[in-house]
């Protein structure tokens, strides 16, 4: 990741110098989604050491959602300072035109094949990592998650920067290069949503996959000591860590050894079951000895004659 953040910096000055010795809006656009892509990596970087940190008192459920918080600052980041600016870049354009002297513009197209090509790269490095971690399942990592996008959303703008720069030369009109520009920054604002959604989605405490809560939910209603589960609730406290906190109601006639015995062989079963539940809670009722002192005999009410 320190070899993609050097990168991206180089790329960022580059577009920039190029964007203002052409006088590009979408040139400058790019550039300000290079620097945002740069912010980005730090982000992960971040992400990925302190998510990492064993829980202790102050954190009994450890750290793991440091990698969503830090993706939602990556997302704001996109939104922040490579949507909102290639949107101002753009209106710019259209508002006040452009230089119509094209004597940069072979500069800032070399500029961007060049980060074309190296973009590209990272994006099939980046698309290989997903396939060799398990494939699209592993994007539930939110930092390899925005790294893919940052590299699709980049080859794309890329792309769109090409396109507008190349049609303004041939035409003359700085509506192409414009355009490019708002497209470039309705590119990144519709990243940042998704991104900062799914961070939000995690951070607010999200649960299971319905089918992995489904097969905790089967094997506590297989346990034959286990007459019903009244309620079943987890959460995500990381990338691969569950909370899983269950009221069940056992079969009557259960002496207090056996109910805590029968608890420690259920925990057991969905921790090899869900190897991702770390922390695993019951609790555990007797119905029939709920029955017994909720019946008028043991509350001391007596039937009228």
């Amino acid at each position: 990741m320190l070899v993609a953040l050097a990168a991206n910096l180089v790329i960022a000055a580059a577009k920039a110098v190029g964007g203002l010795l052409a006088h590009s809006p979408a040139l400058l656009s790019e550039a300000a989604h290079s620097v945002a892509d740069s912010l980005n990596e730090i982000f992960l970087l971040a992400a990925l050491r302190r998510s990492r940190r064993p829980a202790d008192r102050r954190h009994p459920f450890g750290y793991g959602k440091e990698r969503f918080f830090w993706s939602l600052l990556a997302a704001v980041g996109i939104f922040v300072m490579g949507g909102c600016f290639s949107f101002f870049q753009g209106v710019e354009a259209l508002r006040n035109g452009a230089h119509e002297d094209f004597t940069g513009y072979l500069v800032g197209l070399i500029v961007l094949g060049v980060a074309l090509l190296a973009e590209g790269i990272s994006l099939l490095r980046a698309l290989h990592q997903v396939r060799g971690q398990g494939g699209a399942s592993r994007l539930r990592d939110p930092a390899l998650r925005t790294v893919v996008a940052e590299d699709g959303t980049a080859v794309l703008g890329v792309t769109l920067a090409i396109l507008g720069m190349a049609l303004h030369m041939v035409t003359g009109q700085v509506v192409w290069e414009a355009s490019a520009s708002l497209a470039i920054g309705a590119l990144l604002v519709y990243v940042a949503y998704r991104l900062g959604r799914d961070a939000r989605d995690q951070l607010i405490g999200e649960a299971a996959d319905p089918e992995l809560s489904g097969r905790i939910g089967s094997l506590l209603r297989a346990q034959p000591e286990i007459d019903s589960v009244e309620a079943l609730f987890t959460m995500k406290t990381g990338l691969d860590s569950l909370l899983v906190a269950a009221r069940v109601d056992l079969v009557p006639g259960l002496d207090s050894e056996r109910v805590e015995e029968v608890a420690m062989r259920i925990k057991r079963s969905i921790a090899r079951t869900v190897p991702e539940a770390e922390q695993i809670f019951l609790d555990v009722t007797d119905r029939s000895a709920d029955e017994a002192r909720e019946s008028p005999a043991a509350t001391g009410e007596r039937g009228g004659a």
